[in-house]
């Protein structure tokens, strides 16, 4: 287990952002299901090595050429093959019905808290529609082929769900649709998924309460480049706020992705963020709590905690009791980490209340929970806190953003590795 001891310092400089891991998950998948192509800004992590396994199951053949991955097409495997999501919920979630639809028999395994988190809605509607699984978590065994039909899916437990099949029912031999039987949560991904599939050929009809997706269609082949993630945007801007200036190159302003909202959160917050040219520059600013529904956005949750710790007045956060099932229970555990450096934090059974303070004590030894999310907010979080904080379990970063503290680094953080002995 790796520990780390973040020091406040002046932030300032310029990066790039990695490639988005929803939109290179879905890159990947599409590339795969059209025979081939290359998808350029795919990211060194845990999370893309689960897809890319993914698609070897599928028949596919991937190399990688630095940030380029080349993918072209083999047969469909005859035997039974094993897939280890490792702990990416996402390439579970999305992979799951698309292996069905190709007919693939499988084992699908999973690590750290991915077993634990839900199955539910497959392995309703799964079985239903010509899919047989052992069992209702991981490890599970599939097999059988995944027929066209109409599917009822909850929208509020997670929407990836929802665009694993819409990947997947294009494949089938008949028509289906897809049916809402709750309101639609985390809604954008829905779209990104859409507009991914149309870059690639496949039409899908959106109508009131659900989707309409025709059978026999096929993926294009198409090569494909990734943007940057607003997803990990949100922890330098963060820092730029509290610690200086920082300047993000490489995004998209009319991004698809879900988190771009925090550019209109932070321009809520009162932070001195802007916009130009594929450049986002946020710089040190006197913030204000505000209130959040995270519905839409849970990703952020962790990060936007850290803000409402340094803002003036309450800041409340609700929609977000999916957190509780992320690679940690992500508001227990930015409850735990902030309340440890001194923060007015409130758990809440679906949310958070933090009353904000212009610094934090620091001065404590910390868990990041073995979750990315955690580790990286409070990395940033320790920018605003008076005396030093050490972070355990900080190799967590390596399952979206290996190299986050060379970049925390260049930017003028002080994290050094600290070493307990065994």
């Amino acid at each position: 287990m790796t520990s780390h001891q973040i020091i406040s310092s002046e932030i300032s400089g310029s990066i790039p952002l990695p490639p988005s891991k929803s939109a290179a998950h879905r890159a990947l998948i599409c590339t795969a299901l059209a025979g081939g192509g290359k998808i350029t800004g795919i990211a060194d992590s845990q999370d893309m090595l689960a897809t890319l396994d993914v698609l070897s199951a599928m028949g596919a053949v991937a190399a990688s050429h630095g940030n380029t991955v080349t993918v072209s097409a083999a047969k469909l495997p005859s035997n039974i093959v094993n897939v280890n999501a490792r702990e990416s919920g996402s390439t579970l979630r999305l992979a799951m019905p698309v292996l069905a639809a190709l007919g693939v028999h499988c084992i699908i395994s999973g690590e750290g808290r991915l077993p634990s988190r839900p199955l539910g809605v497959y392995s309703e509607c799964l079985p239903e529609h010509g899919v047989k699984l052992s069992s209702g978590s991981l490890p599970l065994e599939m097999s059988g082929k995944l027929t066209a039909g109409t599917y009822g899916i909850p929208g509020n437990i997670s929407s990836q769900f929802i665009s694993g099949l819409l990947l997947a029912l294009p494949l089938c031999d008949g028509d289906s649709n897809i049916i809402l039987t709750t309101e639609l949560e985390s809604a954008p991904y829905v779209d990104m998924t859409i507009d991914m599939m149309e870059q690639f050929g496949i039409s899908v009809e959106r109508f009131s309460g659900g989707w309409s997706v025709q059978g026999r269609q096929h993926y294009r082949s198409r090569n494909t480049t990734v943007e940057g993630d607003w997803s990990q945007a949100a922890f330098p801007l963060a820092m730029g706020v509290l610690g200086g200036e920082v300047t993000l190159s490489g995004m998209d302003m009319n991004s698809r992705q879900g988190d771009r909202a925090v550019f209109d959160i932070l321009r809520r917050m009162g932070a001195d963020i802007s916009a130009k040219g594929g450049h986002i520059t946020c710089r040190r600013s006197r913030l204000r709590g505000i209130s959040i529904n995270a519905s839409d956005i849970p990703d952020m949750v962790p990060i936007l905690a850290v803000l409402g710790a340094f803002a003036d007045g309450v800041t409340e956060i609700t929609g977000a009791a999916r957190l509780r099932i992320k690679e940690s229970d992500r508001l227990a555990a930015i409850t735990q980490c902030l309340t440890a450096v001194g923060a007015k934090i409130i758990e809440h059974e679906d949310g958070l209340s933090i009353t904000g303070q212009p610094k934090l004590p620091g001065g404590a030894e910390v868990n990041g929970h073995n979750d990315h999310r955690i580790v990286m907010s409070m990395a940033t979080a320790a920018i605003g806190c008076e005396k030093p904080l050490i972070i355990h379990d900080t190799d967590a970063v390596n399952k979206s953003w290996t190299d986050f503290f060379s970049q925390y680094i260049h930017l003028g953080g002080k994290a050094n590795v600290v070493n307990f002995g065994k």
